[in-house]
């Protein structure tokens, strides 16, 4: 494999909405395929009616504390509020409130509004913040929180509202940048599909909704268990950060992710895991990956069709392994009932490798990878996976192999 192109034949699903195409950009440059289904819409904020209501109430009823919790969401509020002849007036508001910021992008924005925040952690966290508030008290005091994003049963709880309400203080939510499911389901719907059906070797993660939104769509397609089951055993799940990473990991799924919370270092962080955890299987001389749309075979990327790739990982599932015919017909795209479909598919299959001793004919049986189990990495069908669910950022990893 090329060690400037790392994630070359590697194919990674990207989710995000906004930033999208410099993410897909930074992988590619890694040598990643990528397939791209933006699983969320943002709704623009100078048409959001519920988010200019909150303004307005804001303005009239200004509130003691405000709480800015990201640097985009901050600064979109103030350029909708001009959108709607409301900034001088917004400012002037939150000039006479104690202006709290959750982490340095929150402080920026605060700043680039020439106003000034009172206070702000070092941790970026909304907990300390949270913390700080009950410390001082908020008892009759009104906080507006500039939150963003949709509640649904995935996604993180929103307590932050919650406990300052139990602790007695008049809350103003500031729904910045609310998000629904896209218009065109169509690209998540084939995403899906590729996970289930192990097409894909990693999906990326930019945000909680994006989880959510991805799940929700997975439920109403009869889909959900499928695509946990994928992404717990076979397809790698890498996060932005813990916060994007809570709503898989409450369901099961061990998820990925870098040191900083930053879309370059989810980049690196991906080419750095999946070669780790790629697969190697030693047959009839040769070493083989299975990757999501492809096999490496001897360090060369190896692209095939739909039917002698999914005979592929039929005999992959358990390497060495004797696969029947019927189970091979059955793993093929679109099924059917006539076993010569095998026949041409393994001599495609043969043919698409270029090392035709790699698949070896049992007369009578079916078809086996030709492989002495002493010659394999690790020939245990036990064995996680590929982008499987491994404890996160291990000290001595490992390299895995075995494949679905």
């Amino acid at each position: 494999m090329n060690e400037q192109l790392p994630l070359e034949g590697f194919t990674v699903g990207v989710t995000a909405a906004r930033r999208a195409d410099e993410l897909s950009t930074i992988l590619t440059r890694r040598g990643a395929t990528i397939v791209a289904a933006p699983a969320i819409r943002i709704i623009p904020l100078a048409d959001d009616t519920e988010l200019e209501r909150v303004t307005r109430q804001l303005v009239a009823d200004p509130p003691q504390v405000t709480v800015a919790t990201t640097g985009i969401g901050f600064r979109g509020w103030m350029e909708a509020a001009e959108g709607w002849g409301l900034a001088e007036e917004l400012r002037s508001t939150l000039a006479s409130t104690r202006l709290l910021a959750r982490g340095p992008k929150a402080k920026g924005a605060i700043r680039a509004a020439e106003l000034r925040e009172e206070w702000s952690p070092a941790s970026e966290s909304s907990a300390e913040v949270l913390d700080h508030l009950l410390a001082e008290g908020v008892e009759g005091v009104r906080v507006a929180v500039q939150l963003h994003g949709a509640t649904t049963e995935w996604e993180p709880v929103p307590d932050f509202c919650e406990v300052l309400r139990c602790a007695g203080a008049d809350v103003v939510p500031v729904p910045v940048y609310r998000w629904i499911p896209p218009d065109d389901q169509i690209p998540m719907d084939r995403m899906i599909e590729s996970i289930v059906t192990a097409g894909l070797d990693c999906v990326t993660f930019t945000s909680a909704p994006a989880v959510a939104s991805m799940l929700m769509r997975a439920k109403e397609t009869g889909l959900l268990e499928a695509v946990l089951h994928a992404m717990r055993t076979r397809v790698l799940a890498a996060c932005v950060g813990s916060i994007t990473a809570a709503p898989l990991e409450e369901l099961g799924v061990s998820t990925t992710m870098p040191g900083r919370a930053r879309l370059g270092a989810l980049a690196r962080h991906v080419a750095e895991e999946l070669p780790r955890r790629a697969n190697r299987i030693h047959a009839a001389g040769h070493e083989l990956s299975v990757r999501g749309g492809c096999v490496v075979v001897d360090g060369g990327v190896r692209q095939l069709a739909p039917a002698p790739m999914a005979l592929m990982r039929a005999l992959a599932r358990q390497p060495g392994r004797v696969v029947s015919r019927g189970d091979l017909l059955a793993a093929l795209p679109g099924g059917g009932e006539d076993t010569h479909a095998v026949e041409t598919g393994i001599a495609r299959l043969r043919a698409g490798l270029g090392a035709p001793k790699v698949i070896q004919t049992v007369v009578k049986r079916g078809y086996r990878l030709a492989m002495d189990p002493a010659e394999c990495v690790d020939n245990n069908p036990r064995q996680p996976v590929a982008g499987s669910a491994v404890p996160r950022r291990p000290a001595h990893p490992a390299p895995l192999a075995g494949v679905w």
